[in-house]
């Protein structure tokens, strides 16, 4: 089977617009902090690029803090506005969040994935001010929270809420109002690695995280990359989830085609609640998630289980185990897809994925 690429929660595919871009600021040699021409050429891509992202995601320009990625966003927006409070995090939150805040206080999931809303706001009124930590979409299983209704919460009891909106943004609707703080990453989007963002609310103080030279209003030092950060606007203005609505047809194929290949073998996590348009978490109880990804990958078909960003590891899922799955949380892949994808992606996957069943299946058996 000729190979392709169903990964896209880890990263998308570079699109053509960010490509451009980045080519383009390739070509600035001057240091925007610099106050020669040369440098001004750089700050005038560097702020143009700050200016697309707030007009694409509906906040002012100074409201943008370009950082190294989404969690680099994560970590400065809970180091900064969790000082002095006390951090409530989502339980299928990214490790990119629980690493920041290691003694937080645990936000349940119910079942179908869904932040539990009861037992949030009986957390926030058992203690001070707090800052909570929900994420807008799952990077497992596409699972979307309510933000809103945790909005609403978070301004009754006077916390704080930072959102991760790695996996959202460019793929459902975002508002950025709803949060204190949202944070974005540019390969998620369809541009390069190493650029983000933390969308701040104005008026809030935010310690730099790196210390430099005063870069980003003092709020994060280091030299900006200007060809990733240019890549990533221009991916931010291209990825809009009208476009992204065309794969949720392609995402219920698939599901439909797994689900019809072993209709009593199969679980898809979180097919109850609302989800990403091009996410599907298929678990097969028995079988290893290593396993599938393995097999998987020596047939062309590129998916992988949990989040990739735990040095190529593949471990039992604490998203899943969240969610009250058990021993059977190691056992499920991610199949994400991209931006580009085929139209024929499902039955591609659907052939591979039950020859891979069949023979795993036998195996375990």
């Amino acid at each position: 089977m000729e190979e392709f690429y169903l990964d896209a929660n880890a990263t998308e595919p570079l699109r053509p617009e960010a490509r451009r871009a980045a080519i383009a600021a390739l070509e600035v040699s001057g240091n925007p902090s610099s106050v020669h021409a040369a440098g001004r050429a750089a700050r005038r891509v560097l702020e143009d690029a700050r200016e697309g992202l707030a007009a694409r995601f509906g906040v002012g320009a100074g409201e943008v803090v370009l950082t190294a990625g989404g969690t680099e966003a994560n970590a400065l927006a809970v180091a900064g506005l969790g000082r002095g409070r006390r951090v409530l995090a989502g339980a299928t939150e990214h490790a990119a969040v629980l690493a920041a805040a290691p003694d937080a206080e645990s936000v349940p999931v119910r079942p179908d994935g869904r932040a539990d809303l009861q037992a949030l706001a009986a957390l926030l009124a058992g203690g001070g001010p707090a800052l909570v930590c929900l994420m807008a979409a799952n990077n497992e299983t596409g699972v979307l929270h309510p933000l809103a209704e945790a909005a609403t919460l978070c301004r009754a009891h006077g916390a704080l809420l930072h959102v991760d909106a790695v996996q959202a943004a460019g793929r459902v609707a975002l508002d950025p109002g709803l949060a204190d703080s949202v944070a974005l990453s540019g390969h998620k989007l369809g541009g390069p690695a190493g650029a983000g963002a933390l969308l701040l609310r104005p008026g809030l103080h935010l310690p730099a995280l790196v210390a430099g030279g005063g870069q980003e209003r003092g709020r994060r030092g280091g030299t900006e990359p200007l060809p990733a950060i240019a890549g990533f606007a221009a991916a931010a203005v291209a990825a809009r989830p009208e476009a992204a609505e065309g794969l949720a047809a392609l995402r219920d194929r698939l599901e439909a085609g797994v689900l019809a290949a072993a209709p009593d073998a199969v679980v898809v996590v979180g097919a109850d609640a609302p989800r990403l348009p091009n996410t599907s978490c298929i678990l097969l109880p028995g079988v290893s998630a290593e396993a599938q990804v393995i097999a998987l990958d020596l047939a062309g078909v590129r998916v992988s289980a949990g989040a990739a960003c735990s040095s190529g590891k593949v471990a039992r899922s604490h998203v899943l185990a969240a969610m009250g799955l058990g021993a059977a949380a190691g056992c499920a892949i991610r199949v994400s897809l991209p931006w580009n994808a085929p139209e024929d992606a499902p039955e591609r996957f659907v052939l591979a994925w039950s020859a891979m069943r069949d023979r795993l299946s036998r195996r375990a058996a």
